[in-house]
């Protein structure tokens, strides 16, 4: 997190606090959108000055990279965790397709800042920065998975980074019209996108006739 107060290690009090202005700003983005949350409405929520927003990140700026940071991080820790725990690459893959799916339906306030971060303000349909949609180099994750996979013979041969990119795409778009029309029964939709991954990566045995 960026301090004005250079590089040494933040004691406790000041990481809890941090964290109470980090969350105050996902509530604020996630329900005003991102050019609505001033610094005085983050330090209003959070029961703090102006200046004690300003003590622990120095501008809006940081502050609001702080915040996407964090926002990250813990969706990418909680997608590795489920990873780690699988069994093979069959079974990797599908927690990790099932862990985007499940870590954004549990945490809506994040897809939102996500959203807002990543998007330009004319009318939120544009990626301020070509590729930005790549989160936490999100795609080069699962193409490792899907490439390990190959190596063992479980999954045919393709190229790992556009099947990476268009399962990710598919997670994305899903998840999109889930916010968007939230009457979508996401688990279900989470049944359909696995069914979906495996169909395009697995080993196909030919019918005898």
């Amino acid at each position: 997190m960026s301090s004005r107060r250079g590089d040494r290690t933040p004691t406790f009090t000041e990481q809890a606090r941090r964290r109470q202005i980090i969350e105050c700003t996902i509530d604020l983005i996630s329900t005003q959108g991102y050019p609505a949350t001033s610094l005085s409405a983050i330090a209003e929520a959070a029961g703090l000055s102006k200046a004690a927003i300003l003590y622990h990140f120095s501008s809006k700026d940081n502050l609001t990279k702080a915040t996407f940071a964090y926002v990250l991080e813990q969706f990418r820790a909680f997608v590795t965790e489920r990873v780690l725990v699988a069994s093979d690459p069959r079974a990797a893959v599908v927690a990790y397709v099932r862990a985007m799916v499940g870590y954004q339906q549990a945490n809506r306030r994040h897809v939102r800042v996500i959203t807002e971060m990543l998007l330009d303000d004319g009318g939120g349909t544009r990626l301020k920065e070509p590729g930005g949609h790549d989160t936490g180099g999100r795609w080069e994750e699962l193409a490792t998975l899907l490439t390990t996979g190959q190596k063992t013979g479980d999954f045919r041969e393709f190229d790992a980074q556009v099947m990476a990119l268009a399962i990710g795409g598919a997670i994305d778009g899903v998840v999109a019209h889930w916010l968007s029309h939230p009457e979508l029964d996401l688990d279900a939709a989470a049944d359909e996108l696995e069914t979906f991954t495996l169909n395009a990566v697995e080993r196909r045995t030919r019918r005898r006739r």
